[in-house]
């Protein structure tokens, strides 16, 4: 198997990787290092140092271990003396003997950056930061093939775990009517309360018992009634539509709408849902990206946040075998839905990196692309003027919405993508319900991230 292959080359060579941000992932992927054999975190940005510390204090070494570093000089004697590094200078340690740096800022124009500069510095790159991924992606793995290098989507985040059972189902010949995955805060309904919960977001739900079950209704008119009477908790987010439109750019799945459906739905159900119309679903064709808020009781096994396939079942008597050992089968026998219940961040992130440097592979596929962009709909007015901040945890843009659509150059009257807009300013007055434009924004002067998509739109002949 690929993965003793894996194991095999890890006891013969040590990694050596640095990870830009020290955040929720970074701390996992730190954490889980110091078990994988063959992987080492040689070193850690971050903005306050005291966090890239504290990465390494909570994966077990002691203080002496650990070295703070203003200057390349203090940074290679550390290392040479066996230490770890801390510093606020990603690109001083991008040129530290070092074999992938991982992303993981969550900043588009930092991540793009340090990108850049570690392709040009000989190392291979793990992406994390989707923000980036979605605008430049393609770029990056163009540039990385070109260098003798690897430019990767990362194990442990929906992107690439999606990428990889779309490739497996693809290698089986199985026909893909939908692939997705379920938002990150599933929708809990607790019964007797008549309550729906989503993370710290509380509806009340008086009539949601006749919603439970699909009972003899069609699901167009389930799926409706349901958003309808839940419309206090957000159903759509900007980041499920990036990881998806990263998902679409690596493998030619498509969005049946720019916003997609995402129905809630109970993980039984998803497989009659997330079909075409023809076969009792709601989807206009087959090959569809989709996403699902997960809607469950409380003493139900969560989704995890984790990714699907629906497909067609066209030896029915073979899936009805299946269906009796428990696998999600939809009520007319014609599509199934097989899942992967979870996503581990850097709890399982060890194979990419060491897949970059040991075998020279990427965690994702080969044909990568700018096929889709996320980009903003203004949901009110905003008067000329507005500086569009990007905030929160669901990167919103106050009075901005996304939709995934067709890639095109950010110039002129086309759409500009949603991660580009961020601290820009509009120089017109803009009408609820407008996509925003490239000529409604001032234009940085001094942003690698635009510079990058020019040559990006370049390379890839983007209209």
């Amino acid at each position: 198997m690929y993965l003793e292959t894996l194991q095999h080359s890890a006891r013969e060579k040590t990694v050596r990787a640095l990870i830009i941000g020290a955040g929720e992932y970074g701390f996992s992927l730190v954490a889980q290092s110091r078990r994988t054999p063959g992987l080492s975190v040689t070193a850690i940005h971050a903005r306050r140092m005291e966090r890239g510390v504290a990465a390494f204090k909570h994966a077990g070494l002691p203080d002496k271990a650990i070295a703070v570093c203003e200057t390349r000089a203090q940074a290679e004697t550390a290392m040479a003396a066996g230490k770890v590094v801390v510093s606020n200078d990603a690109l001083m340690l991008i040129q530290l003997p070092i074999d992938v740096v991982v992303e993981s800022t969550g900043s588009p124009e930092a991540a793009a950056i340090h990108a850049d500069a570690a392709l040009k510095h000989g190392k291979h790159v793990v992406m994390v930061s989707k923000e980036a991924d979605i605008v430049l992606g393609p770029l990056f793995h163009r540039r990385a093939k070109a260098a003798g290098l690897v430019y990767s989507p990362v194990d442990g985040d929906q992107p690439c775990l999606l990428m990889q059972l779309i490739v497996w189902a693809r290698v089986l010949g199985l026909e893909i009517l939908c692939a997705g995955k379920t938002s990150e805060y599933d929708f809990v309904y607790d019964q007797t309360a008549k309550r729906v919960t989503s993370l710290e977001r509380v509806t009340d739900a008086p009539g949601f018992d006749a919603l439970w079950t699909r009972g003899s209704r069609d699901i167009r008119s389930l799926v409706d009634a349901r958003a309808a009477a839940l419309t206090e908790i957000p159903q759509h987010t900007v980041p499920d539509l990036v990881e998806m439109g990263i998902v679409a750019n690596a493998t030619g799945l498509v969005p049946d709408i720019p916003a997609f459906h995402a129905p809630i739905a109970r993980t039984q159900e998803i497989a009659d849902v997330l079909v075409p119309t023809d076969l009792g679903g709601i989807l206009s064709g087959t090959n569809r990206l989709d996403v699902v808020n997960q809607l469950r009781r409380p003493d139900e096994a969560s989704f995890a946040g984790g990714v699907f396939v629906v497909i067609r079942c066209e030896d029915r008597k073979t899936w009805e075998v299946l269906r009796a050992k428990g696998h999600e089968v939809n009520r007319s026998g014609d599509a199934a839905m097989i899942y992967r219940p979870s996503h581990l961040l850097g709890v399982e992130s060890a194979t990419t990196v060491l897949a970059t440097a040991l075998h020279g592979m990427s965690s994702g596929t080969e044909d990568v692309r700018p096929r889709f962009d996320v980009v903003g709909r203004t949901t009110q007015f905003l008067p000329s003027g507005t500086v569009l901040t990007v905030a929160g945890h669901h990167h919103q843009i106050a009075g901005v919405e996304g939709l995934l659509v067709e890639a095109l150059r950010a110039e002129g009257g086309n759409p500009v993508p949603f991660y580009m807009m961020g601290d820009n300013r509009l120089t017109r007055d803009v009408p609820a319900g407008t996509i925003i434009t490239a000529d409604m924004l001032q234009r940085p002067t001094d942003s690698l991230l635009w510079t990058l998509r020019r040559e990006m739109e370049e390379a890839f002949a983007l209209r």
